[in-house]
């Protein structure tokens, strides 16, 4: 058992389940049984939680309790419930069906591929002038082995000046230099989780860091998130907190990958002391921290509300800079950061000081890159908005106050479907299952805004001119995963 949701949990998590499509052609009992199928499939419903007792959601549902048993009668007939006499009911998808996300790359370099799998923009014009700057610096550490392994002073203090300005107090003792967040990742999993160890995770995440998780041998349990603008419902996000007592709690608070969200400072202050409360340690992603649009002002730091080191957060230059650009970074107490770069010895000595020497001089204009950015990215957001309203409007889509990505609510279960039809006209997408566990999350997919609004545009027009060829599709040749960054 990973968990249990109440009978008020799961009827608002349900809300008007009885007004569903096709409820009048269909029995109470099987209407219920179905918006419980599609709370599975969406991730809002983890797997491996265990269901209120029967007679306690028909009263959350003021319901009969005869209509309860049929419905959990009928989910277990079709293998998304699990009982047992005396200790409860359990969600689970028909046949252990398992998508794993392992963020495969491949060797593909098609000019009339539009990528929409990774999201990450294009390197700002002010790279070269970084790059020859950093190359002028470089003579200075030329005497020594190059050899850093918590990172050259000078990004150490920018990235702390960075925190600082945030109303983080920050000195450079506690952060480290990664080669990117996915590594700093990494190194705090090392540290921090034993193979095997309880991690929680909203639903849906990045998968590259569930592919982080797997390699840990993670026993993995999710909190889902809602589709609409609210997120994070607090009191199941602290509930799962309590329950599971996990050793680590991995989340994205500041636009959320791939959903958009932003977390409320209020939840930001309720999830550090739970997970103080339970012994959690809280691995905050921050990846996006940097690209609010339309002027959204962001909460403080989850780590504002640390008062007792059980805050890592980890964070890179990917997504407001350039992917190609391997700098990442995680702050935590110093001691940590000491025993972090213990671990590093082990896997790579250091990052390039060439390539932190480049991540100084942007950051020493990032108030203009990063400006820049956001104004760039507002109108590819925008314009992608456009194109799906004209050409796909049954998709409903939650417009995101920051980030880089666009969460689409299909118009049918057909993400996976609709990626590989997709490809075979020139577009490349991220499924909903990839950024889920065991074959969920089959009605979104996530679409970035980080290409030209032209690709943007000609990339929706293409997928609209297979969505409706779906069932008439002949049968789907293998081909290897796709990278999602």
């Amino acid at each position: 058992m990973t968990g249990q949701v109440r009978g008020v949990q799961l009827a608002r998590l349900l809300g008007q389940w009885h007004a569903l499509p096709g409820r009048r052609r269909s029995p109470d009992y099987a209407a219920l049984a179905g918006a419980v199928r599609g709370l599975l499939a969406d991730g809002r419903l983890p797997l491996g939680v265990r269901l209120p007792a029967e007679r306690e959601l028909a009263e959350a549902l003021r319901i009969s309790r005869t209509t309860v048993t049929a419905a959990y009668r009928h989910l277990r007939e079709t293998g998304h419930l699990a009982s047992r006499r005396g200790a409860g009911s359990w969600t689970m998808l028909p046949g252990n069906h398992r998508v794993a996300s392992t963020g495969l790359w491949t060797p593909l370099d098609d000019r009339d591929m539009i990528d929409l799998g990774a999201a990450a923009p294009a390197a700002p014009p002010q790279l070269l002038g970084a790059a020859r700057a950093a190359a002028e610096d470089l003579p200075r550490y030329l005497g020594g082995a190059g050899y850093h392994p918590t990172g050259i002073i000078e990004l150490r203090e920018a990235v702390a000046a960075g925190y600082t300005a945030r109303g983080l107090p920050t000195s450079a003792d506690q952060i480290m230099v990664t080669s990117g967040t996915q590594h700093a990742l990494d190194l705090v999993l090392r540290l921090a989780l034993a193979p095997g160890g309880s991690v929680l995770v909203e639903s849906p995440t990045y998968p590259n860091a569930l592919a982080a998780l797997a390699g840990r041998r993670a026993r993995i349990t999710t909190h889902g998130l809602a589709a609409d603008a609210d997120g994070w419902d607090s009191d199941l996000l602290l509930g799962s907190l309590r329950q599971t007592r996990p050793k680590l709690a991995y989340l994205i608070p500041e636009f959320q990958n791939p959903t958009g969200h932003l977390m409320p400072a209020a939840l930001r202050e309720r999830v550090v002391a739970a997970a103080h409360a339970v012994g959690t340690d809280l691995v905050v992603d921050e990846s996006f921290v940097d690209l609010p649009l339309d002027g959204t002002e962001l909460p403080p730091p989850v780590a504002v509300y640390d008062r007792h080191s059980r805050v890592i957060s980890i964070g890179g230059m990917s997504k407001p800079y350039w992917g190609g650009l391997r700098i990442g970074w995680v702050r935590a107490a110093a001691p940590q950061v000491q025993r972090l770069a213990a671990v590093r010895v082990g896997v790579d000595m250091a990052s390039p000081v060439l390539d932190q020497l480049v991540a100084v001089h942007l950051l020493a204009h990032a108030d203009t890159i990063v400006t820049d950015r956001r104004i760039t990215l507002a109108a590819q957001r925008d314009a992608l908005l456009d194109a799906l309203a004209q050409r796909l409007p049954d998709w409903r889509v939650t417009v995101p106050r920051g980030g880089v990505t666009l969460w689409a609510e299909l118009d049918g279960p057909v993400s996976s479907a609709l990626a590989r039809a997709a490809e075979e006209v020139g577009v490349r997408l991220a499924p909903g299952p990839r950024f889920g566990l065991d074959g969920t999350l089959e009605r979104f997919l996530r679409l970035p805004f980080t290409l030209p609004a032209a690709d943007l545009v000609e990339a929706v027009g293409r997928i609209a001119a297979v969505r409706y060829d779906l069932d008439r599709a002949g049968r789907q040749r293998w081909r290897e995963p796709a990278v999602i960054a």
